[in-house]
């Protein structure tokens, strides 16, 4: 049987557990957060009080937060890229209704929705950035579409999963301790509301990830190190201002995130390290003899990976975006 069938296989096997999944790590509509609930609300009589204040308390929060914030936001504004990835997935069938795997992403992505409307409302009412220049960024980046190096193979996949929304959850988090810290409790409970939909989605993908080293060990272990040895590539990897290039934008976005430590290099390693841990490697058995000299190159990687983490240095001046005018933000 060739590897692509048994991927299939594997798929189908997981599909029979897709609702207990689908129960233990997605909330039904009627009971989840909505963006209003976290924002002010247009048909209260004390919504303009309360946006003067919500401005007011924006002003007190640094450049880089502004930046970072800005980054964050189109990165979960260009969901129908990741939707529409997942959906070519080997095993996920759209077709009529779909079987259980479209249904899964379907709901994941309604969930993942709520977090751009959300960030990209609160953006506007504080008036701290140039909303014309984010939302032509976040066209571009949906235009522009992205290469994690995945193709449709599922276990590739749900490694890549597991990593990002971990590292999304690092970064909201981050985010919302800094909100925290200059004293904005209302973006304080925002980022921390979206901080939590994205552990409970890394604790489904990873747990994918968990069920298929059980049945297809060789194969998950290879699909593993594929992923770690050609390097994660962030959703935001393209992001470019109006009028510029493609991907010229990204790294200038990932300085400002690294010098307010929201999310670093050594952010990275310590999630590869996480996933180890997590899906314990050391512990999987029936490996085959390359599956085996993958698990090595694993284990040992974190370790050379903060060594070059160490070594790079973050400039300590940051690149002025059209996203956020220094006469807007401090």
């Amino acid at each position: 049987m060739s590897i692509q069938n048994v991927r299939l296989e594997v798929m189908q096997f997981l599909e029979k557990k897709i609702d207990h999944f689908m129960e233990e790590f997605l909330i039904p509509v009627e009971k989840i957060w909505q963006p209003t609930d976290l924002l002010p609300n247009s048909q209260n009589e004390t919504f303009f009080e309360e946006v003067k204040e919500l401005r007011e308390i924006a002003k007190e929060l640094p450049y880089d937060f502004w930046v970072t914030m800005v980054g964050d936001t189109i990165t979960e504004e260009a969901l129908p890229t990741y939707e529409s990835w997942l959906m070519e997935v080997e095993g996920v069938n759209q077709e009529g209704e779909g079987n259980g795997w479209s249904k899964w992403i379907r709901q994941w992505t309604g969930e993942e929705n709520r977090h751009g409307d959300l960030l990209n409302k609160y953006l506007y009412l504080s008036g701290r950035v140039n909303m014309r220049e984010v939302e032509i960024t976040t066209q571009h980046l949906i235009n522009d579409g992205f290469d994690i190096g995945t193709s449709n193979d599922p276990y590739k996949n749900f490694v890549y999963t597991s990593f990002q929304e971990l590292a999304t959850y690092v970064s909201h988090n981050r985010v919302a301790l800094i909100a925290k810290k200059y004293g904005d409790k209302k973006l304080h409970k925002i980022c921390n509301m979206i901080a939590g939909d994205e552990m409970r989605h890394h604790l489904a993908y990873s747990e994918f990830v968990n069920q298929i080293f059980k049945v297809d060990p060789s194969e998950m272990m290879l699909a593993f190190q594929h992923m770690m040895k050609h390097k994660i590539v962030m959703p935001a990897h393209f992001l470019r201002e109006s009028g510029q290039k493609i991907s010229t934008a990204f790294e200038q976005f990932s300085d400002s995130a690294q010098r307010i430590g929201v999310y670093t290099a050594a952010d990275y390693v310590d999630i590869m390290q996480k996933l180890i841990d997590k899906w314990e490697i050391d512990k999987v058995s029936g490996l085959t003899d390359e599956a085996e000299k993958a698990r090595d190159y694993l284990i040992k990687l974190p370790a050379r990976m903060i060594k070059i983490s160490e070594r790079l240095v973050i400039p300590e001046t940051g690149h002025v975006f059209k996203w956020v005018e220094p006469a807007l933000a401090r």
